[in-house]
């Protein structure tokens, strides 16, 4: 990592959502198997640089769209963690009112428009919300996440088209971890070097290692500020890597779609060791700060999962409501 392009109170707070998002999905992997939540899930273990590095920057109104994988992005941009496990267990308390899961969570109050289990379904949606945005001249700009597997879908490139054409605020962000559901990249796709594409619709695109979140956080920054002035869009490509197997609390090593020497490496980039070390490297923090957010986190998540807990069931009467 270079010199940090933030002041230290705000790489502080990247961390802590870092290990915010990371503590709510090791959460859900010690809870998914006492059958209390049942709700198919879709981890980003291994990826929380990303959503940190970028959403800490965005305003609470600007728009973010994700994927089914999409707990990060929620965290990072300020959803309540006791609505997003409501949401986990089906009750009615959960920012999707218990009928979304873990797939279909929105919390509008914080620009999290929604989330969408289609691969790429979400950059159209994000792309309506800009071009919305221009007409309404609301100055909100949306930012949209997605995985390689989206690449290969025509809404990618439609979506880019018209965002370009119109000079859209959007910033387009590919969390390419290599793999769309067990099909590597290099088996779908003849370029693999997603950011390229961007030239073809004559917006910036740039590659990044998505595990480095002060990589990020700079990308990410020169993107916001380009859709700030009303220039247009631009792709990000983070190179990362998911953890954990497409869905479900298990990885790919145990059911045998991995390599060992693979996954090791990707373990050593781990985003949240690496900016910790990173941190305390340079006196910026110390262990006993490291210790106190964990034990904060942790407390906070055990208190949303109680509350999730305790909370009600949707009513038979309204289940054909908020759908």
């Amino acid at each position: 990592m270079t010199r940090l392009p933030f002041p230290v109170t705000l790489a502080r707070k990247i961390y802590t959502s870092m290990v915010r998002i990371r503590s709510f999905e090791e959460r859900i992997c010690r809870l998914y198997s006492q059958q209390e939540m049942r709700c198919p899930v879709h981890l980003s273990t291994g990826q929380e640089a990303i959503a940190a590095g970028t959403l800490i920057q965005l305003r609470r109104q600007d728009y973010v769209v994700s994927t089914h994988r999409n707990h990060g992005h929620l965290i990072a941009k300020g959803a309540a963690l006791k609505s997003m496990f409501a949401e986990m267990y089906g009750r009615q308390t959960g920012c999707s009112r218990g009928k979304g899961g873990s797939m279909h969570m929105s919390f509008p109050q914080a620009g999290i428009a929604g989330t969408s289990a289609i691969v790429a379904g979400g950059l159209p949606i994000a792309v309506g919300l800009a071009w919305g945005s221009v007409l309404q001249k609301n100055r909100r700009i949306s930012a949209v996440f997605f995985g390689d597997g989206a690449v290969d879908e025509g809404t990618f490139y439609e979506s880019l088209n018209f965002a370009s054409l119109k000079k859209l605020p959007v910033v387009f962000v590919c969390e390419n971890n290599f793999y769309a559901t067990n099909s590597p990249q290099k088996a779908r796709q003849t370029n693999p070097r997603i950011h390229e594409i961007a030239r073809f619709f004559r917006i910036p695109g740039t590659c990044i290692d998505g595990n480095d979140v002060v990589a990020v956080y700079t990308a990410a920054a020169g993107a916001i500020e380009r859709c700030r002035k009303g220039a247009g869009p631009s792709l990000i490509e983070a190179r990362t890597f998911r953890w954990k197997t497409h869905v479900g609390v298990e990885s790919d090593l145990e059911k045998g779609f991995r390599r060992q020497e693979e996954v090791a490496l990707w373990f050593r980039r781990c985003p949240v060791k690496r900016f910790e070390r990173y941190l305390l490297s340079r006196g910026m923090v110390s262990q006993q700060w490291i210790d106190t957010v964990r034990e904060s986190v942790d407390k906070e998540i055990s208190r949303a999962v109680e509350f999730a807990r305790n909370s009600p069931y949707p009513r038979p009467e309204t289940e054909s409501t908020d759908v």
